[in-house]
């Protein structure tokens, strides 16, 4: 699973256990106070979610050419009844975004207990938002509409997943932001914090956009 948020940290982290947080505001070089190698520079972390979600980014548009370049080519296109359980997901996936900016501030605050509470409620809305999504899968299949049932339906289907499981790297790493023994980190909290936060953000409107494609081109 290309671009996925928990992949991209590890790589970065791994082998630094047992340096000091870096300061919250970690915008400078990130040299050493102890006279050990140098810090990580936080705004690595931010190239490379960047560069992470640029990848993402090229994988989806290309889905999407495709996606609307196959149902131009022919009338064997044919709709199917769009699962209703879509609209609830797309307002908790919505809902998820707002709280995870709360728990953001709340950290930026040092309100850890706050920060813990609306990190939990974030993580708990990303799983329910992919029970969701297999419902909606269960729904088309009552219908009779499967994977290879029709073109429409093999991009719902397609589409739907290659989202889903980007989606569950992201709850990944809100598990890993809430878990992490930061005292043994090179990278802070609240970088990891913001991190997630973008790839969260992303992945909701990214969602909002397939939402929209599939809705209308089904």
């Amino acid at each position: 699973m290309p671009g996925t948020i928990t992949d991209e940290i590890e790589i970065i982290d791994a082998g630094h256990g047992g340096g000091t947080d870096v300061p919250a505001g970690g915008d400078d070089d990130g040299e050493g106070s102890g006279g050990g190698s140098p810090e990580m520079p936080q705004r690595a972390y931010f190239t490379v979610i960047q560069l992470g979600l640029a990848g993402i980014i090229m994988f989806f548009m290309a889905l999407t050419s495709s996606f609307l370049v196959r149902k131009g080519l022919g009338n064997d296109w044919v709709a199917f009844s769009f699962p209703r359980i879509l609209w609830v997901n797309t307002l908790i996936l919505l809902a998820s975004s707002i709280t995870i900016q709360m728990a953001r501030r709340h950290l930026h605050e040092d309100q850890k207990a706050a920060f813990q509470r609306w990190w939990a409620v974030t993580t708990s809305l990303g799983i329910l938002f992919l029970a969701g999504q297999l419902m909606a899968w269960r729904q088309l299949a009552g219908q009779g509409v499967f994977l290879v049932t029709n073109p429409s339906s093999s991009f719902f289907y397609v589409l739907t997943a290659a989202h889903g499981l980007h989606l569950l790297g992201g709850v990944l790493a809100l598990f890993y932001v809430s878990h992490r023994n930061w005292q043994r980190s090179r990278m802070s909290q609240v970088t990891a914090t913001d991190v997630a936060s973008i790839y969260w953000h992303f992945m909701d409107g990214l969602w909002v956009f397939l939402f929209a494609l599939l809705y209308l081109g089904r």
